[in-house]
């Protein structure tokens, strides 16, 4: 017997891939953060995935509402291994996750005035810098490009680093006082 497909409404798929796929990496942060290991952590992201797409309406605040779907996940997760002697009892599970939404919070606005601030270096030193950590950059063959030395790159990094550094503690400190 066939089963009869219902018409997927394109748009809203649309919106819900794009906001899971913004919010997918702190999503499953969250979740590790409440469990002691991956592959549960993996299993309860993929039944938040599930109620996540079930009881989409494009809420006001996604993240804010995905995070609350995950702790109720994570919560009947945790029920339904009650009897495992690995798991943390509720109030240790409710503050880990606590923490990680600060955590996180935190995180994203540094990430935020480590962006603004690589925009105020000048562009010889930003694309240095981006060079410099691209995923499989040799620094010996960064400083060849650049006719130095290592040591004289790596100095040079070490000094953009620390302005870097001192511009997000800045840039976070106004940010907090405002």
């Amino acid at each position: 017997m066939q089963r009869m497909q219902q018409p997927v409404d394109t748009a809203k798929h649309d919106r819900f891939l794009r906001l899971v796929a913004e919010h997918q990496a702190a999503l499953h942060n969250f979740i590790r953060s409440m469990l002691p290991n991956r592959a549960e952590a993996s299993e309860v992201l993929q039944d938040v995935m599930v109620v996540l797409w079930q009881k989409f309406d494009a809420p006001e605040d996604f993240k804010k509402w995905a995070f609350g779907v995950a702790r109720l996940e994570k919560l009947k997760f945790l029920q339904s291994r009650a009897r495992d002697r690995h798991v943390f009892d509720d109030a240790l599970a409710i503050r880990l996750a606590d923490d990680m939404v600060s955590l996180e919070q935190r995180h994203l606005s540094q990430r935020e005035a480590l962006e603004s601030c690589l925009q105020k270096l000048g562009d010889t030193q930003r694309k240095l810098t981006l060079e410099a950590y691209t995923k499989g950059m040799r620094m010996n063959e960064l400083a060849e490009q650049h006719g130095k030395t290592p040591m004289a790159l790596y100095k040079l990094l070490h000094r953009i680093r620390q302005t870097l550094m001192e511009c997000v503690r800045r840039q976070i400190t106004m940010k907090e006082t405002a």
